[in-house]
């Protein structure tokens, strides 16, 4: 196979019909670039929430740039990668592989993603700035202020959003929220674990929150060492150094299960000690009148 050269960084549309010409060589090269080898032989991406099975397909305004010694393909403006229902968009894409001699398969190992980072799949969209994924271990790390948003829930974190295929996890880490609505789980570290729906989609189903969690709803705040959320039932279980406060009120103790589809909390004992509470009157209610002072008159 005979790839174009990269195009220049400031491409006219002549070349971006070439680079686009270019793309149907490319999509059969990447799952099996060895003679004989066609496309339903390769080997699949297995992009998040995609399938393994379907055709890849990459493209680019700029070109696509085949760097046989760095064994890496290289798509700069508008990159896209297509596999199924999945989809990943950046500014730049590169594609490491392995294997593409003669009779031999392109085995991709790795996809870099740099600027305006997008992966879009059935069950949410993910966005950053920067991107990488281990195909073989099915792990992508995404950085840069990441996000996750599906029909319901938004997840947001500092320093990374992971994706663990294998393990059907997802972890947010460095002041990581979940929001549902009005209601908000935030902690260090949130581990979302993912199950499959009827329809074959991925949702998550649990999330485990880890140091200085907070659950956050229109009348509460509640506060714990770690966290249990289970999204199918809407209960969350703090424990450890709970502290429940509403207004000039709270409430402290062991363990605390928290409703966040009815509002409702409850702080439970534990072998901390009782639940204690310190809880401060209204600040406009006044204290009843007493009985005069015997020889006074009111």
């Amino acid at each position: 196979m005979t790839m174009r050269p990269c195009a220049p960084r400031r491409a006219g549309p002549g070349t971006r019909r070439l680079a686009r010409a270019a793309v149907a060589a490319l999509a059969i090269a990447l799952p099996g670039a060895g003679p004989g080898v066609g496309p339903a032989a390769g080997q699949g991406l297995n992009l998040p929430g995609g399938n393994s099975s379907a055709p890849i397909e990459i493209t680019a305004d700029e070109g696509i740039e085949w760097q046989q010694k760095a064994q890496a393909y290289i798509a700069r403006g508008n990159a896209k990668v297509v596999q199924g229902d999945s989809q990943v968009f950046a500014d730049t894409l590169t594609a490491y592989y392995q294997g593409g001699g003669e009779g031999q398969r392109t085995h991709i190992v790795r996809i870099d993603a740099v600027g305006a980072v997008r992966l879009v799949s059935p069950t949410g969209t993910a966005t950053g700035t920067q991107a990488i994924y281990d195909v073989d271990k099915g792990v992508l790390v995404l950085t840069g202020t990441p996000r996750l948003v599906t029909a319901t829930d938004r997840i947001s974190a500092r320093d990374s959003l992971e994706y663990w295929r294998d393990r059907a996890i997802v972890v947010a880490r460095g002041a990581a929220m979940a929001v549902r609505e009005d209601k908000r789980l935030s902690a260090d570290i949130l581990v979302g674990y993912l199950k499959r729906d009827a329809q074959g989609g991925e949702k998550i189903d649990r999330i485990d929150a880890f140091d200085n969690v907070a659950i956050i709803t229109p009348t509460d705040i509640v506060r714990g060492n770690q966290g249990v959320y289970n999204v199918e039932t809407g209960i969350a279980t703090l424990t450890g150094s709970v502290k429940i406060t509403r207004g000039d009120n709270q409430l402290n103790g062991d363990r605390a299960e928290v409703d966040l589809n009815s509002g409702q909390s409850r702080l439970l004992s534990g072998p901390g000690g009782p639940v204690r509470g310190v809880f401060v009157p209204d600040k406009g209610q006044t204290r009843p009148a007493g009985p005069a002072a015997p020889g006074k008159q009111p």
